[in-house]
């Protein structure tokens, strides 16, 4: 199937590691040119350079905190000026700390606020207009299955990937005259280091080991199985070609099932 990428330019955040590198080598696979930021510059560059070498595109890499609303203008600009255009944007940030309501403290409220939501904010005010010149756009926020079934011990995520799914559907209204669709993808249990982090929080809480949660995860799923960055990945890139072109304003699970709503 023709996705009609080719050329096309995809800015994905967070993009040195997990769902977010394997969305960018997806993009380029396809043919795009891609601009990568993360926060680690030598994990980043590792990432760009593999991604050139293997698929033969152009690729911009800058380090940088997506909480930095100024940092984020700059990086747009300069893919703007080196590309040209800025046709996709996929937001993503790591997720905040796996806590229950009373343990989190006020501080690590804002920073989930600035690190899950604000960061959001800060690339679709930049990259809009950019897509408004084309009347052609992709912006895909990169969220979790909390945002449709809230998930114990993540109040943090729970709450503000939610708002989210709010500003996705509110951006979609506005801009879809535009020619711009706005889409939220929203992964299960996926094997990330994230996913690590989570096992090893709630192992130390619970008594049992990290192989009994992850095991405990797969169940759940009627896969019964975790989820893979590629296949979150390939969603994603799905949702900004030209095969998915009349959908906006949705939040798509690649949960394995895990849902389990109607």
């Amino acid at each position: 199937m023709n996705l009609g990428l080719k050329d096309r330019v995809a800015l994905v955040a967070a993009s040195s590691q997990g769902i977010g590198r394997a969305t960018a080598e997806a993009f380029a696979a396809e043919g795009c040119r891609v601009a990568m930021c993360a926060r680690n510059q030598q994990t980043l560059q590792a990432a760009a350079d593999k991604i050139r070498k293997q698929y033969g595109v152009d690729v911009l890499a800058e380090a940088f905190d997506v909480t930095d609303a100024g940092a984020v203008s700059r990086f747009v600009a300069a893919t703007a000026q080196k590309f040209g255009s800025v046709d996709i944007c996929v937001t993503n940030a790591g997720g905040p700390p796996a806590k229950g309501f009373l343990a989190a403290s006020l501080d690590e409220w804002q920073r989930a606020l600035d690190l899950n939501f604000l960061s959001t904010v800060y690339f679709a005010r930049e990259v809009i207009p950019h897509m408004q010149r084309k009347q052609w756009g992709r912006i895909i926020t990169l969220t979790s299955i909390t945002t449709k079934q809230p998930v114990t011990d993540l109040v943090l995520s729970n709450a503000v990937r939610a708002a989210v799914v709010g500003l996705v559907k509110s951006l979609a209204n506005e801009f879809g005259k535009d020619g711009i669709l706005v889409n939220n993808v929203g992964p299960g249990f996926t094997a990330t280091d994230r996913l690590k982090e989570l096992a090893t929080a709630r192992a130390s809480s619970s008594g049992k080991t990290e192989q009994e949660i992850f095991d405990s995860w797969a169940a759940d799923a009627p896969l019964k199985r975790l989820g893979e960055p590629r296949e979150v990945a390939e969603t994603i890139v799905w949702l900004a070609s030209e095969r998915a072109s009349y959908i906006t304003g949705q939040t798509v699970l690649v949960d394995g099932g895990m849902y389990k709503g109607l």
